[in-house]
């Protein structure tokens, strides 16, 4: 299969998925996310991939979240037609329901829905350098399912609201110490550490795996009904002044003035 915005790799019973975005500090896309669904659908089809990471080019970014500068010209295809909000949605609930485990390999900041990705992926290994967090707020937007909803089932109900509303980034520490990620490695170290995790879990029973995550989900697999709501909510709301002056802010690198919406 032939990507543009991803690198797809096969190997050794897994699939790998990079974000190949790193002049846009693998901030994504439609196009990014439908390509990121076809691989993840080509990793679920086939049998000799066991499980499947994903990680971002360079050594920077895991991914930044939505690009908000993009302008593509091309004829999207059926997937890329939908709202960045839904798309983004579908590639979440792949990620879950794909019956095999996905690690994220965090090499650098997971700031905005590149937060939400290593959040609903089953494991999380991250660099020493990795920072994470969120910046709805601040930008004019949010995720009001899997990277609110989802995350507090994670780490706790206070730790995400303090996530959200006060927008600061976490180091990998601060991440391994509060459950958000599953270790922490030096970053030349990354993919070595992933790639052994991989090991042990390509050796084990699939069907084992499979059930063992399909329990796990079935918590909070009311989650998704919450993301569908939201997206339709957030779809409505970047078309108010608010979520634009959100918007416009941070492309002209400047504090949002939203005293006028309160």
């Amino acid at each position: 299969m032939e990507f543009q915005d991803i690198i797809y790799e096969k190997y050794n019973n897994r699939a790998k998925i990079t974000i190949n975005r790193a002049q846009k500090m693998n901030a994504f896309t439609n196009f990014t996310l439908n390509e990121m669904i076809m691989a993840l659908q080509d990793a679920w089809t086939d049998k000799d991939v066991a499980a499947i990471i994903i990680t971002g080019a360079g050594d920077r970014a895991f991914t930044t979240g939505g690009d908000q500068s993009s302008t593509k010209e091309a004829e999207p295809q059926l997937l890329e037609k939908l709202p960045m909000p839904n798309l983004f949605a579908y590639l979440l609930q792949t990620i879950r329901t794909v019956p095999k485990p996905v690690i994220a390999a965090v090499n650098g900041y997971a700031i905005g829905g590149g937060h939400v990705i290593h959040v609903v992926c089953d494991l999380t290994i991250a660099a020493s350098t990795a920072q994470f967090g969120q910046v709805g707020p601040k930008v004019g937007s949010f995720d009001a399912g899997y990277g609110s909803a989802y995350l507090a089932r994670v780490v706790g109900e206070k730790k995400a609201r303090e996530m959200w509303y006060m927008c600061k980034r976490y180091t990998a520490e601060e991440c391994l110490q509060m459950g958000l990620v599953n270790a922490v490695v030096p970053p030349e170290k990354l993919m070595e550490e992933t790639e052994k995790w991989v090991d042990t879990i390509v050796g084990y029973s699939p069907t084992s795996l499979a059930a063992l995550k399909m329990s796990f989900n079935a918590d909070t697999e009311s989650v998704w009904g919450i993301q569908s709501m939201a997206g339709i909510a957030l779809n409505m709301y970047f078309g108010t002044d608010e979520a634009l002056e959100g918007k416009n802010a941070f492309l002209e690198k400047r504090a949002p003035n939203y005293a006028s919406y309160r």
